[in-house]
């Protein structure tokens, strides 16, 4: 797989031996960026998420191959099927291992080190390597052997409790503690890299899905530890702010984000009820949070005489934040993301050219290249180990045959 040597990550290595989410978005991450990321994965099965469908992507055939789910979170890396669990697997990792820079792992705790790939192992042979383990409630607490997935984090890391309508609670439509998990352990991983390529000395992150689930309640998490109240579901309104919500217009619903004072004001205006922003139950922030069981069904009322495109348009005039409840086909029809180019299309050998959600920052110096596609199971394991470990066309075939490599 060709890499773009401008890119930031250009010159580092990556083995990936996470799967499923949190750990391959993090390795996305840094792929993009221009890391060479070596996913290590079980022969004749692989990730998973290769399986979680429909949907799939399909060859010229019709016939279904990966899963939309792992083709989310795996491009630009490359494939290479091995038994870890075989001495010989363990090995040939421990010396990928002298070569690479960081290492991702989603493995429970402990459950490397039977195969001496646990950090202490790998550090003894490579001290600068960078060790990061995602696991679903970190190293230590005694919650360290319970496996964690998205959903029960989000319940136990009270996400759901601020999520949904008052009487239901609710796991938000995406994975938000894999997802921000991967994002913290990314930008976790380039702060250790720096440090190892100033002092030399690699460190291992303990990141835990728990952890970063009550992390990024951030205003919520403030609200209950200064206000000494844990916040209650609000469904589409906001704990802190009206008015900052969902509403019905005359043909269909639309969302209304009024930030500040000066906002409201003009809203009022907009909305034929000026005399609101001077009625001292709703001039301030404050008083509207107070008083929005008053306030709501009045805007309510004013908003479903008129179609959402005239409000819509209205509010834009007057800078007043407001937009449509998009399903996803018509967020990515938006023209907004046509003119910032959020989508690109890549095409895996044999099957049909695909679409994809690119990576979204927009570098000035060093923009990220043209996008390699999602490996195919093993794809890469000859090229891996000739380039890495010098290894011959007759060393990979013996390893093939008995079943080391894949």
């Amino acid at each position: 797989m060709k890499k773009h040597h401008n890119l930031p990550l250009s010159g580092v290595t990556v083995l990936d031996l996470s799967r499923v989410l949190a750990g391959p978005w993090a390795s996305q991450m840094l792929a993009d960026l221009g890391a060479r990321v070596i996913k290590v994965e079980r022969p004749g099965s692989g990730d998973d998420t290769r399986g979680w469908g429909p949907p799939f992507a399909q060859n010229e055939d019709g016939e279904n191959v990966d899963a939309a789910y792992f083709m989310a979170a795996n491009r630009n890396k490359q494939s290479l099927a091995i038994d870890i669990a075989s001495p010989k697997g363990a090995q040939l990792i421990r010396k990928l291992a002298t070569k690479a820079d960081i290492l991702v792992e989603n493995f429970k705790p402990g459950g490397l080190g039977k195969y001496g790939l646990d950090f202490e192992a790998l550090h003894a042979i490579n001290s600068r390597l960078v060790y990061c383990s995602i696991t679903g409630f970190g190293q230590t607490g005694p919650y360290r052997d319970r496996p964690g997935y998205d959903y029960m984090i989000q319940a136990m890391g009270g996400m759901m409790s601020v999520t949904g309508p008052p009487d239901e609670p609710m796991k938000a439509g995406l994975a938000t503690a894999d997802l921000f998990t991967g994002m913290y352990a990314a930008s976790a991983t380039l702060a250790a890299l720096r440090h190892a390529e100033r002092t030399g000395e690699g460190q291992h992150l303990d990141i835990a899905l728990f952890d970063c689930q009550l992390a990024i309640l951030s205003n919520q998490a403030a609200s209950y530890l200064i206000g000494g109240e844990a916040p209650r579901r609000a469904g589409n309104a906001h704990q802190s702010i009206v008015p900052y919500q969902l509403f019905e217009t005359a043909n269909g619903r639309m969302v209304v984000a009024v930030g500040n004072d000066d906002q409201f004001n003009r809203f009022c205006s907009v909305i034929d009820a000026p005399e609101l922003a001077r009625d001292a139950r709703f001039g301030k922030n404050r008083d509207r949070v107070v008083n929005r069981e008053a306030l709501i069904p009045i805007i309510s009322g004013k908003l479903k005489q008129r179609p959402a495109v005239h409000w819509l348009d209205a509010f834009e005039k007057a800078n007043i934040p407001a937009g449509p409840v998009n399903d996803i086909a018509a967020a990515f029809a938006d023209p907004q993301a046509a003119a910032r180019n959020i989508l690109a299309t890549a095409q895996r050998d044999g099957e049909p050219p695909y679409q994809y959600a690119v990576h979204p920052v927009k570098y000035s110096a060093t923009p990220v290249a043209p996008t390699a596609p999602p490996p195919k199971l093993g794809a890469d394991s000859d090229a891996v180990l000739r380039e890495m470990l010098d290894l011959d066309q007759a060393g990979i075939a013996a390893l093939r045959r008995k079943g080391v490599i894949g």
